[in-house]
């Protein structure tokens, strides 16, 4: 193929990324080396945060696109809008559920609180003496690998994939393990965690995650849910932490999750982290323990000091694109990821304002430090 873009990276990010450039007529070569990554080893949800503007632009736009693409997607690829419970354990996290419904509002997404009995109502196998809830209907969730895979085949023949390890990238051409090279106008990186070794100056970290599933429980949980205390934990710099965040599979298992622990690559399943996770969980959720757990594992997220991702161009690195760094939300964030880069590379005007996303942040941050 005589590609116009190469992308490094077919899990779901590269993968949308692909997409968007094939349906804007370029022609897309894919290199993935099938080590396995975030896509796989992910909760696969599809939730607006709004911790900053910035986190809150993109994952509202990218929802709203994985809605708009839901009706075309294969059952496969699970998904399902089962809306997100944000749980309140006390009056002080109410009042913090109250202040997010407000931001929600603002920008015209809907969500509505749930008081302590409308929470029990809605979600039984919760604890009593909770305080309530923030029901935000329109998020959900998707089994990312099979997305991926779906996303690559919507290309036709404006997508080639081919699976090789890129060893370095040489201005616009890129080296395989093999010695061999491949060659376009424009290289994308998207490849996770593992971006760093292709491109050290990127100011991204692993950050390493536990999961549990458990066994068939159907019409045990009806909505995500998920702490208000998650948000605390999720953008943590250092140090460990566990927070209660639970899914309905489409299958009927729940899959539970969420620990943090900084710089470690090592891929085992730690006991004290699972532990620690499962002691946080039973908290919400006492039943759990009497459920029958069939599988944990683990994963490596791309964390950047600001929990944001770097998106556009390389500004040190003509011809090189950055999709990357996406910690906890490539999931969520993908499509929005895909079509901010398809228009920025096309040079058509990004539905968003990308510029919070650039890399040279970290380098004007650096110079005012100075």
């Amino acid at each position: 193929m005589n590609a116009d873009t190469i992308v490094i990276g077919a899990g779901i990010v590269g993968a949308a990324c692909a997409h968007a450039l094939a349906q804007a007529g370029h022609k897309v070569l894919v290199l993935d080396a099938q080590r396995g990554g975030a896509t796989g080893a992910g909760m696969g949800h599809l939730v607006v945060m709004d911790d900053n503007p910035a986190e809150l632009a993109l994952s509202r736009y990218s929802v709203g696109l994985w809605q708009a693409l839901a009706p075309q997607m294969p059952a496969d690829c699970a998904y399902s809008g089962c809306g997100t419970l944000w749980i309140a354990a006390n009056a002080e996290e109410m009042a913090a559920a109250e202040d997010k419904r407000q931001r929600m509002q603002q920008h015209g997404i809907a969500s509505h609180l749930l008081d302590a009995a409308a929470l029990a109502r809605a979600e039984p196998a919760l604890r009593p003496g909770l305080a309530g809830a923030l029901l935000v209907p329109g998020d959900g969730i998707v089994y990312a690998p099979n997305a991926a895979r779906w996303l690559l085949q919507q290309g036709g023949t404006q997508i080639q994939v081919e699976h090789a390890e890129v060893t370095a990238i040489e201005g616009t051409r890129v080296r395989l393990a093999d010695g061999s090279y491949r060659q376009a106008p424009q290289i994308l990186l998207a490849n996770g965690i593992q971006a760093t070794t292709l491109c050290p100056d990127l100011p991204i970290r692993p950050k390493k995650g536990h999961l549990l599933v458990t066994d068939r429980y159907p019409g045990t949980v009806h909505h995500q849910l998920v702490e208000l205390g998650y948000i605390t934990s999720s953008h943590h710099n250092e140090g460990p932490s566990v927070a209660f965040n639970l899914q309905p599979r489409p299958t009927g298992q729940l899959l539970l999750g969420s620990s943090r622990q900084f710089d470690t690559t090592d891929m085992a399943v730690e006991s004290t982290m699972l532990a620690a996770m499962l002691q946080r969980a039973l908290r919400y959720m006492p039943g759990l323990a009497s459920l029958n757990a069939i599988r944990s594992w683990t994963g490596l997220r791309a964390a950047t000091p600001d929990s944001l991702p770097i998106l556009g161009p390389h500004p040190g690195r003509d011809g090189l694109w950055l999709a990357v760094g996406h910690e906890g939300l490539g999931v969520t964030t993908a499509l929005g990821t895909a079509q901010l880069l398809a228009a920025s590379m096309t040079g058509a005007t990004p539905a968003i304002d990308a510029s919070a996303y650039g890399l040279q942040r970290f380098q004007e941050l650096a110079c005012v430090s100075i």
